[in-house]
């Protein structure tokens, strides 16, 4: 089978695409025929070597797929070969077909597409785990986010607004703003334009954001933080400005408000049931179109480099979809 993977760190263009030998499920296992690969921007950092895990190489990028049971090892039920199925996978996605532990597929519903599917587990699972459970929004209160026009950032957008939350995007240009409204946004804040702290301010008549999801961190972080409410809770989700900010702490003190760490990683591997949960309810919040998955491109698996170059350019709104069988 053919994949995409690289045996050195550097950018995309240690991309290569191989020849390996079709992959056998042991006990517990199933083959996926992947039809779509959810590309997100911690497969730049890996291959550089700048993510908190060193993969192992040589390594795909991917983390969840989509696609069809080809195959089920020994001792596997409750699924069957043709089945549509979704799975979040860490890495290794970008391959016709991959091997999973049998109990970490979940099934697609009829009505949702493989590439839309394929768009849910990593920016969704990590919007709704980083709301629900870390930041405890409630209806009625402010939800910011930074860099809302991403993947990430419009997961964030539309589950913070199908909570009950008001949604003010922050981005870098007009056309961004654009699109995170379109997809729930109240407000926006360009800030390349804006003073990122007093429009904060002047959109909660200045009592500041209750919730803060923070995707980018850099030069932002610190001004972000300053325009929290009291009791506010500041989600670290990531840093796609590439510089991992440093808190004053009297500013926390001051606010009584928290920072709060979001690893979706983490959470799926203490709470594996409660991950699946959150997975069935975005497959169905999908069905039902209360969450669209924003895709910018569908790419064949050769231009899965073209497609992370983008990634990593930030010209991306929304999520990169690679299509192996292409």
């Amino acid at each position: 089978m053919r994949v995409a993977q690289f045996s050195e760190f550097g950018g995309p263009e240690k991309l290569r695409i191989e020849e390996v030998p079709d992959p056998t499920p042991a006990g517990g296992e199933i083959i996926i025929r992947v039809a779509a690969v959810g590309l997100n921007f911690f497969d730049t950092l890996q291959l550089r070597n700048r993510y908190q895990v060193t993969p192992t190489l040589p390594h795909s990028p991917g983390g969840e797929v989509a696609g069809t049971v080809e195959a089920l090892g020994p001792g596997v039920s409750g699924l069957a070969q043709g089945q549509r199925v979704l799975a979040s996978i860490g890495g290794n996605g970008c391959r016709e077909k991959v091997t999973i532990k049998a109990n970490n597929a979940v099934p697609i519903p009829d009505g949702v597409s493989d590439e839309a599917a394929a768009g849910i587990p990593v920016t969704y699972g990590t919007a709704l785990f980083g709301l629900k459970d870390r930041g405890r929004l409630k209806p009625g209160e402010t939800v910011a986010v930074l860099g809302a026009a991403g993947g990430a950032g419009l997961a964030a957008v539309e589950i913070a607004k199908l909570m009950g939350g008001r949604v003010i995007a922050v981005a870098s240009s007009a056309d961004k703003l654009a699109v995170a409204k379109a997809h729930g946004a109240a407000e926006g804040i360009d800030y390349q334009t804006e003073d990122l702290k007093l429009r904060l301010k002047e959109l909660t008549g200045g009592t500041g954001v209750d919730v803060l999801y923070d995707c980018v961190g850099g030069p932002h972080a610190e001004p972000a933080l300053r325009a929290m409410a009291w009791e506010g809770r500041y989600l670290v989700v990531g840093f796609a400005a590439g510089e991992i900010p440093r808190f004053p702490l009297n500013i926390v003190m001051l606010k009584g408000c928290s920072v709060v760490g979001v690893l979706l990683s983490g959470f799926v591997a203490r709470h594996p049931d409660r991950h699946r949960a959150n997975m069935v309810e975005l497959l169905e919040w999908c069905r039902e179109q209360k969450i669209v998955p924003h895709i910018h491109g569908i790419f064949p698996l050769a231009e899965t480099a073209k497609a992370l170059g983008l990634i990593e350019g930030r010209k991306v709104t929304g999520k990169v979809i690679v299509s192996p069988q292409l």
